[in-house]
């Protein structure tokens, strides 16, 4: 049965997509700790980022470091915080995330109501500081 990720990638589950490559995609969480924050998701299904090939997870690791640093150029914020949890879906995926404090990544703390137009815009800030950065071809419209 495909997970609620694998549902995302195909276009099954609507998506903020801000980055799509033949291994791997990138979209903002539903549950954000702060604004910005993204998931890095294998198109394979694996469950446990320690299940996956050293290739698959060091893929993972430097699209999460270019997704990190676009958003330090989107937010100004002084950190990228980089989690990899795998407790709320059972499909690998990295936290990506601009970090102010410690604070930032505490799960208790996301907020479960965002705004879709503030996401949408999130989004878009992410997706031009890819841009800016020479990764265009990895960058879907919307």
């Amino acid at each position: 049965m495909s997970t609620l990720f694998t549902k995302i990638i195909n276009g099954e589950i609507p998506g903020r997509f801000i980055w799509k490559d033949e291994s791997c995609v990138s979209f903002l969480t539903i549950g954000p700790l702060t604004d910005g924050h993204a998931l890095v998701v294998p198109r394979l299904e694996v469950d446990k980022w320690t299940d996956a090939a050293p290739e698959l997870v060091a893929k993972l690791m430097a699209v999460s470091q270019t997704i990190g640093q676009a958003q330090l150029s989107a937010f100004g914020a002084p950190r990228a915080g980089l989690i990899v949890a795998g407790f709320e879906v059972e499909h690998l995926h990295v936290h990506v995330f601009p970090a102010y404090g410690l604070e930032n990544f505490d799960f208790k703390a996301v907020d479960n109501n965002p705004d879709p137009a503030a996401m949408d815009a999130s989004a878009e800030k992410i997706r031009v500081a890819l841009r800016a950065a020479g990764h265009g071809e990895f960058v879907p419209e919307s």
